[in-house]
């Protein structure tokens, strides 16, 4: 690329356009004003307006992770990087690759409390990859091409570029490299030989084997290469909540869900097993709840992940493997097959007909003759009505482990929420997201009347673009995991956790230009659904589904309990 002096502003917007970036989520500033004027000049991305910060970096970080893109979000100094923060964070713990540039007042004010300013870099150090505060107009150009790099390889996350207003004025010569290499970061890729041939030996000896699959196999791309070993081996697979789609979930191979509101096999199956493949898994403690307990069973395990500091960070583990999840599982599939012998089928069978005991016991019945609407029961004519072929985003709560448990996913990148945070208020900034980045598809976003009203305003965000999702609400007039916490650990007293001021949301939708229902009967589910997603297919629907306001998610693992110590129904 040939040189010429270019603005610090005019350098941002050419590098995001030499990386390909086709949406920009953001909202105006002062100290981003020279950005959005060069914005205004170019056409080669869209800007995608909101009506928060905290929405833009969603709806970026909801862009990555149907798509597997680098999300872009662009905001202001001060409180335009403070309302961005929850949306940072959220991708931190999820591991989304985003590039979130913030502006910052001019180089010479740094320090002295000026308007519209905050420590941005030092705010978001703990839940950044990386970030950076570009002073000279030079470096502008490498550190853009910095961060994309950085926010992509390796364990992926988001990166903070900041700004200062006068660094987009400043002029310099323009050169965006082609590629780059950075000493002091090299993640690794390839997953070491040795290792991968010891836990495929240690996974042909098994006599009661689970494979447990998390986020990682959807951010590296491994479905697959998962599917493949599994049906190779005929070992039963499990998945985190963040893993959903990573294996198909109608497959006989797949236990469901495991942890805190997993099923019985899959839970039980975690617990009993002797060898243990963890793939892009974090064992966190909504999964294995206490590692205590965990670890009184005899296993064997084995940890896939691109991130040496998520292996045995808390279980010990037996066989660590550093790398690229999709590499590794090539690798371990050519190894299976070039073993000469297959896994013990006399053990195997047995193993499965344990299994099959547990799955026996129907752990996510509930009431289907019901004359109030069963959460459970809009989330089974929603996969119904969409074919299993919709993009479901989800806010946090009780709703959030009902889509979860009912919708079954069988493609990777459709299940879009936030895991390790839990940020309530992502659902519809995360549909918008989805819908900028797949304009035909169907976008649902599954909420509950405390998560929708923490990002509502959005609702003016679809109408300017035209984003026809779908919003199934499940109200059941409560923060519902809140009373469900409540009713179960502190004698039913309700502290603060009844919504009792309620708005109209079908009127509230059409105030926005949108078209809004109201639903309280089980018979007018699916007729609700099938006219949202057929005859209102372009339009952004609202359906208020009034829900058993006394329905709790079951089974369910209380904190600091190991996996087979379930609450049933």
């Amino acid at each position: 690329m040939a040189d010429t002096e270019l603005t610090g502003a005019e350098i941002v917007v050419r590098c995001l356009a030499a990386e390909g970036v086709e949406h920009v989520f953001g909202y105006p500033g002062g100290a981003v004003l020279n950005i959005y004027d060069e914005i205004y000049k170019q056409d080669k991305f869209e800007h995608i307006l909101v009506r928060h910060e905290q929405a833009a970096v969603h709806a970026a970080d909801a862009y990555s992770r149907s798509t597997g893109k680098v999300g872009v979000a662009l905001v202001t100094s001060g409180p335009g990087a403070t309302n961005a923060v929850t949306g940072i964070a959220t991708a931190y713990m999820d591991s989304i690759p985003l590039v979130v540039i913030t502006g910052q007042v001019p180089t010479a004010a740094i320090g002295m409390d000026a308007f519209q300013e905050v420590d941005t870099v030092g705010i978001t150090r703990p839940c950044v990859k990386h970030n950076f505060l570009v002073k000279d107009v030079r470096e502008l150009a490498l550190t853009l091409k910095k961060a994309f790099y950085i926010a992509a390889t390796g364990r992926p996350g988001p990166v903070v570029i900041d700004i200062p207003k006068d660094v987009t004025q400043h002029s310099c010569a323009f050169h965006y490299p082609e590629s780059i290499s950075m000493r002091s970061y090299n993640p690794t890729s390839k997953g070491h030989t040795g290792q991968i041939k010891r836990a495929v030996q240690m996974l042909l000896e098994a006599k009661r084997p689970v494979i447990y699959t998390g986020g990682g196999v959807i951010l590296g791309d491994a479905a697959e290469q998962l599917i493949e070993l599994a049906r190779q081996l005929g070992y039963p697979v499990t998945n985190t909540l963040m893993g959903l789609g990573g294996f198909p979930s109608p497959d006989p191979l797949f236990l469901g869900m495991l942890g805190m509101h997993g099923t019985i096999e899959a839970n039980m199956a975690m617990q009993h097993c002797d060898v243990l493949l963890a793939v892009g898994a974090r064992f966190d403690d909504r999964v294995i709840g206490n590692p205590k307990h965990f670890s009184q069973e005899a296993r064997k395990i084995i940890h896939i992940d691109v991130d040496p500091s998520s292996i045995s960070k808390r279980v010990r583990v037996d066989v660590p493997i550093v790398g690229n999840v999709a590499n590794v599982l090539t690798e371990m599939t050519k190894q299976a097959q070039a073993a000469g012998h297959g896994p013990d089928q006399e053990a195997l069978k047995a193993w499965w007909a344990q299994i099959e005991l547990w799955r026996s016991q129907d752990c996510l019945k509930y009431d289907r003759s019901s004359a109030l609407i069963k959460p459970q029961f809009v989330v089974e004519k929603l996969y119904e009505v969409t074919g299993g072929d919709a993009f479901v985003c989800s806010d946090v709560g009780q709703h959030q482990m009902w889509a979860a448990q009912y919708y079954k996913f069988n493609k990777p990148r459709r299940w879009i929420n936030s895991g390790g945070l839990g940020t309530m208020g992502v659902g519809m900034p995360y549909a918008m997201g989805v819908q900028k980045a797949h304009p035909a598809a169907m976008v649902a976003c599954i909420t509950g009347e405390g998560s929708i009203q923490m990002n509502i305003q959005e609702l003016a965000t679809c109408k300017q673009e035209k984003l026809p999702i779908k919003i199934i609400l499940l109200n059941n007039g409560y923060l519902g995991m809140v009373r469900q916490w409540q009713e179960f650990f502190y004698e039913e007293r309700y502290s603060e956790s009844y919504v009792a001021s309620l708005p109209d949301f079908a009127k509230l939708a059409e105030a926005y230009g949108h078209v809004g229902m109201r639903i309280e009967k089980p018979e007018d589910v699916e007729p609700a659904l099938r006219k949202a997603f057929g005859e209102h297919k372009d339009e952004l629907v609202f359906l208020n589904f009034i829900t058993d306001p006394r329905e709790n998610v079951y089974p369910m693992i209380p904190a600091g309990k190991g996996l087979s110590e379930m609450i049933l129904i």
